[in-house]
C-alpha cells in the first residue's frame, strides 16, 4: 500500500495528458500517475474518476487501490455509483485495498444503501479497517435480506474481535444460507468463551458439509476440549473434507481418546487422509498409536511415510 513517497519530476508532465481528447491516452496517463508511486498523484488519479470514458474510469478506480487514505476512499465511493458494472467492481475490489482507518468515514453511510451490491461493497471495504465505528453497522448487516450482505457484514464484526459483538456472531451461525452460517463460524475463532464453543458444537451437527467443515477447523484451532466427542463422530462423516479436519482438530486437542476412532483413517484409499492421521497422533504423541504407525512405514505415498517417520519419532522421544 503506497502512503508517503517523493513527487516525481515529470507528475506534472503526466497531469497534462489528463486532458488529451484521446481517451487511450488519459488512461496511460492514469496508468503513469499510479507508477509514479506518490501521493501527489492522488488528487490526479481523483479527477479521473470522473472522466467520460469508461475505460479511463475503470483505470482510476483500479489505481486508487495503490493507495490509500480518505482522498482515495472519497473517490472509490463515487465509483460505486458508476453506470458501468466493471468500473463499479473495480471501485468495490480497491476499497477493500484500503487500511486506514479514516478512510472509514465516507464508507459507513454506504451500508445503508438502496443498492445490496453497494452494501456489501461498502461492509467488504470496512473490515481491513477496522474501524470502531463500523461495528455497529456490521451488526446491522448482519440483518440484510441478502445474504451477500450479511457475509460481507461477517467480515467487518468478526474482525473487530470484540465478545460485544458475539451473540450477533452467534445468531449468525443459524442463519438460514449456508454461505453466512460458515462465515459466522470461522468468525468465531478469536473467542473463548463457552457460547462460542456451544455454537462450534452445534455447527458440527449442521446439515451442510461446508459448515461441519469450517467448524471441525475452528474447534482445534480455538483449542475446545468440550468439542472432542463431536469431533470424534465426525470421522465417519459422509465427506472426506469434514473427516480430514476432525482428525486435525483431534491432532490439536490431543484427543487420546480419539486414537482407535482415527486409526481407520490410516487405511483410507485418500492418502490426504493418511497423511492427516498421521500427522494427528504425532501431535497426541501417546504410544498407543505406535502399532497403528509403524503399519504405515512402507506407505506408497512418500508424504504419508515422512509424517509416519514424524510421528513416530515424537512418541518414541
Amino acid at each position: 500500500m503506497i502512503e508517503h513517497f517523493e513527487a516525481y519530476s515529470d507528475l506534472e508532465e503526466i497531469a497534462e495528458k489528463l486532458s488529451d481528447a484521446d481517451p487511450t491516452i488519459r488512461r496511460i496517463a492514469v496508468i503513469e500517475l499510479a507508477d509514479e508511486a506518490s501521493v501527489e498523484a492522488v488528487p490526479l488519479i481523483v479527477k479521473a474518476i470522473g472522466d467520460e470514458s469508461t475505460e479511463v474510469r475503470l483505470q482510476a478506480a483500479i489505481a486508487l487501490g495503490e493507495f490509500d487514505g480518505i482522498e482515495a476512499a472519497k473517490a472509490l465511493v463515487i465509483g460505486l455509483h458508476d453506470a458501468d458494472p466493471k468500473v463499479v467492481q473495480a471501485a468495490s475490489d480497491s476499497l477493500a485495498e484500503l487500511k486506514d482507518p479514516k478512510a472509514a468515514t465516507p464508507i459507513l453511510p454506504l451500508t445503508s444503501h438502496n443498492n445490496e451490491f453497494v452494501r456489501a461493497a461498502a461492509l467488504r471495504g470496512l473490515k481491513e479497517l477496522r474501524h470502531p465505528d463500523a461495528l455497529a453497522n456490521g451488526i446491522i448487516g448482519l440483518s440484510d435480506e441478502v445474504a451477500a450482505v450479511r457475509v460481507q457484514a461477517i467480515g467487518v464484526v468478526g474482525y473487530l474481535q470484540t465478545e460485544e459483538a458475539l451473540p450477533a456472531l452467534i445468531n449468525a451461525c443459524r442463519d438460514k444460507e449456508a454461505i453466512v452460517r460458515r462465515t459466522a463460524i470461522g468468525s468465531l475463532a478469536f473467542s473463548s468463551s463457552v457460547h462460542a464453543a456451544n455454537a462450534l458444537i452445534a455447527a458440527l451437527k449442521d446439515e451442510d458439509w461446508s459448515v461441519r467443515e469450517i467448524a471441525a477447523e475452528v474447534a482445534g484451532k480455538s483449542g475446545f476440549d468440550s468439542a472432542i466427542d463431536s469431533l470424534i463422530s465426525l470421522l465417519t462423516d459422509e465427506s472426506w473434507q469434514v473427516h480430514l479436519k476432525a482428525i486435525r482438530s483431534l491432532g490439536l486437542l490431543k484427543a487420546v481418546k480419539a486414537i482407535d476412532q482415527i486409526a481407520p483413517a490410516l487405511d483410507h484409499e485418500i492418502s490426504n487422509l493418511r497423511k492427516e492421521a498421521a500427522a494427528a497422533f504425532g501431535e497426541i504423541a501417546n504410544a498407543a498409536a505406535l502399532p497403528y504407525l509403524e503399519k504405515l512405514v512402507d506407505d506408497p505415498d512418500p508424504d504419508v511415510r515422512k509424517n509416519v517417520r514424524w510421528a513416530l519419532v515424537k512418541i518414541k522421544s
